[in-house]
């Protein structure tokens, strides 16, 4: 527990130091649905203790996590049902990537409830039942196995963050300037629980800016730089990118030009009968 800006406790023992850097991740989301809290549900922590295949598996959430588990189990065999609220499938990538992936999982035999909203969780026997509203109205979906994929909420509770009065921003992490510095100049944070992405390249990215920030101050200070980020999400084929996508460049006024260049026309991918993407 942090006790002061320059102290921690630790079971009973006080180190003190110059800095202090919060690196305390984040954990999966838990949305507050009524009836789960009498489901088994499982989260991208849990998920890897279960030892036999469920029959049918439903993942509430179709962003990277949810998509990537989702295709795993439907090819290990389960009979997968993805539900997102979101209208489609990885929805902060461009939508003619959603578009594409959304006819790789339909081929896969995955079921997709796109544009519904959890409504409650019903316990039948050993699974239950997800009731969900849609465009069509309410629709029932049975499960053995319910997998949480609503994403990751950053670790700020529980060790002295709230009495010391370090702030929190509007999307739960912890406030940080460009040097990584919270609102106590030597209290530093990278990771998951700092955002903006939640990636571990990122973590560690920022973990060099907080740390020689700190060593250095108060000669030398270095702007955490997040202009070129890459990110993938491990579907097959994968959804990989650098920096801005489209939508993100028109929505910033970025002028941009837009080149296609089809798997199909790789000579390599064609040799190892995988030419498809783009």
């Amino acid at each position: 527990r942090i006790v002061s800006p320059w102290e921690v406790d630790i079971g009973g023992r006080r180190l003190s130091a110059r800095s202090i850097i919060v690196a305390t991740g984040a954990q999966p989301q838990v949305p507050d649905l009524p009836g789960l809290a009498d489901i088994a549900y499982l989260t991208s922590e849990t998920l890897w203790s279960i030892r036999s295949l469920p029959p049918r598996l439903l993942v509430l959430g179709g962003g990277p996590i949810g998509c990537e588990l989702a295709l795993a189990f439907a090819r290990f065999g389960s009979v997968v049902t993805v539900v997102g609220r979101a209208p489609r499938l990885l929805p902060r990538e461009d939508e003619d990537v959603s578009t594409a992936l959304r006819a790789v999982f339909e081929r896969e035999g995955i079921v997709l409830a796109l544009g519904h909203q959890a409504v409650r969780v019903e316990r039948v026997g050993e699974g239950g039942v997800l009731i969900a509203s849609g465009p069509a109205g309410e629709v029932r979906i049975g499960f053995d196995r319910l997998l949480l994929a609503l994403g990751r909420a950053p670790r700020t509770r529980g060790f002295g963050l709230e009495e010391l009065g370090v702030r929190i921003d509007e999307r739960g992490n912890i406030a940080a300037d460009p040097l990584l510095r919270t609102n106590f100049p030597n209290i530093a944070v990278c990771g998951d629980v700092a955002g903006p992405y939640q990636f571990t390249h990122v973590a560690a990215h920022q973990a060099w800016y907080a740390a020689v920030n700190q060593l250095l101050a108060p000669w030398w200070s270095f702007r955490a730089d997040y202009r070129v980020i890459p990110w993938v999400t491990f579907t097959d084929p994968q959804v990989a990118r650098v920096g801005l996508s489209e939508a993100e460049a028109k929505a910033q006024g970025v002028a941009v030009d837009v080149v296609r260049y089809g798997i199909d026309d790789l000579d390599r991918a064609i040799a190892d009968g995988s030419a498809e993407g783009f």
